[in-house]
């Protein structure tokens, strides 16, 4: 019973139209008042929810990627893109693709991706002939490589979720080979789509003007390498290579673009303590609902009913992928990494699943549901920048699903696309 009043609070809150982080904080209660619990236990779950001292990294990356977005790094890295291989039947939604790839690598923010190359790209690829179902679609759904590429800011919270034991860099590593997977797909069915449609290629501009782009993208790309590579290399922390991080994108976008103005700036930093906000909240009150769930005990339950429909490891990894994609459509993904992964973790720990591999399941899965309706971020983020009605999006957008449920099988049955890169910290 109190597992129904913990679980029905939550759904009703979301159905009235609470916003998540607040939901799960007023069902956690709930639930502590049901069961007669010091509600000074609740409140204190959910302080240390956010007392972590990794989580300190998050509102860095989060300020990094809003200077970079703001000042001027996604049109250099869009020509940079477009240099290098637009040059091919429907060059542009190959480039989107890149593009996305590279900053999705820097700002570690699907949201940010479409905001700023999509802004960029969704109008050229119109001008230049390219149906605007074709340009919203491949930007959407390339996004989300900013979720699996290194650094990712949801790859922190599913370390904490996890319950701290996971090392963070490990799982910036494990992200490498798969979101790398992940573009390559996107890659060949834009590729596709464009020949279907008869999308024309555009002019290589010559190996002086790629190599004159790459210069100019140098400058933002290195920040994905001080991050990424502070962290592996043992020089910082995570929390140290963010703020690193957010200085050094500071610094180049003030200095080096001279691109960011003082407006821009208050922007960037309105936007970033907003978003940072939200985050904590949502990862406080998380905190208070997931020990609840372990009090339920839950996670038991969840091993012991899967096992119990199938000892099948294959079938059982197909049915957690199955929920975390319906649940991706229907919720936030931040909120999702914190609710499934204590439920979901044990059951691929008993499957003999390393927990690197899992995160990287988990991302790809409800980042595909930022791609999907009725709550996708992604989605209508992209359809408002392409100035496109959803319904029309959805109905062409299916190859692109196609593209990235074929790389999540792979990351999914075949371990050493996960795994090979952190194997090289060991």
């Amino acid at each position: 019973m109190g597992l129904f009043v913990l679980l029905g609070m939550f759904a009703i809150c979301v159905v009235i139209g609470v916003p998540v982080a607040f939901a799960l904080g007023i069902s956690a209660i709930a639930a502590f008042w049901y069961e007669g619990l010091p509600l000074m236990i609740g409140f204190q779950r959910i302080i240390s929810g956010i007392n972590v001292f990794s989580l300190m990294a998050i509102p860095f990356f989060i300020f990094a990627g809003e200077l970079m977005f703001h000042g001027g790094i996604a049109a250099r890295l869009v020509r940079f893109a477009s240099a290098a291989v637009g040059a091919v039947r429907g060059g542009l939604g190959i480039v989107n693709v890149f593009s996305s790839m590279l900053f999705g690598g820097i700002s570690g923010s699907a949201v940010a991706d479409i905001s700023a190359l999509g802004s960029i790209l969704i109008p050229v690829m119109k001008e230049k002939g390219y149906d605007a179902d074709y340009a919203v679609n491949v930007t959407v759904t390339s996004s989300i490589a900013g979720i699996v590429i290194p650094p990712s800011h949801n790859m922190i919270i599913f370390a904490i979720a996890a319950g701290g034991g996971i090392s963070i860099s490990k799982l910036f590593l494990a992200g490498v080979l798969p979101g790398i997977l992940m573009c390559l797909c996107l890659a060949v069915a834009a590729y596709i789509v464009a020949v279907r449609r008869g999308y024309r290629a555009e002019t290589f501009p010559g190996w002086q003007a790629l190599a004159i782009s790459f210069v100019a993208a140098v400058p933002g790309l290195f920040t994905a390498v001080i991050i990424v590579g502070g962290v592996l290399s043992g020089i910082f922390t995570v929390t140290e290579s963010g703020a690193f991080g957010a200085i050094y994108a500071f610094v180049v976008t003030l200095l080096i673009y001279r691109s960011i103005t003082w407006r821009t700036f208050c922007v960037a930093v309105s936007q970033s303590v907003r978003t940072t906000g939200m985050v904590m909240i949502l990862i406080a009150c998380a905190g208070a609902f997931a020990y609840m769930l372990t009090f339920y005990r839950v996670p038991d339950q969840m091993v012991s009913l899967l096992t119990g429909m199938t000892e099948n490891p294959i079938l059982i990894l197909l049915m957690i992928n199955v929920v975390l994609l319906v649940l991706g459509m229907i919720m936030d993904m931040a909120a999702l990494i914190l609710i499934c992964t204590p439920i979901f973790l044990p059951v691929a720990n008993s499957l003999g699943i390393d927990p690197l591999q899992f995160g990287m399941i988990m991302m790809v899965n409800l980042g595909l549901g930022l791609c999907t309706p009725p709550v996708g971020a992604c989605l209508f983020v992209g359809c408002a920048v392409g100035k496109l009605p959803m319904e029309k999006a959805v109905k062409t957008i299916w190859p692109f699903y196609l593209a990235i449920f074929s790389a999540l099988m792979m990351i999914t049955f075949i371990p050493a696309i996960s795994l090979t890169m952190p194997r090289l910290l060991e």
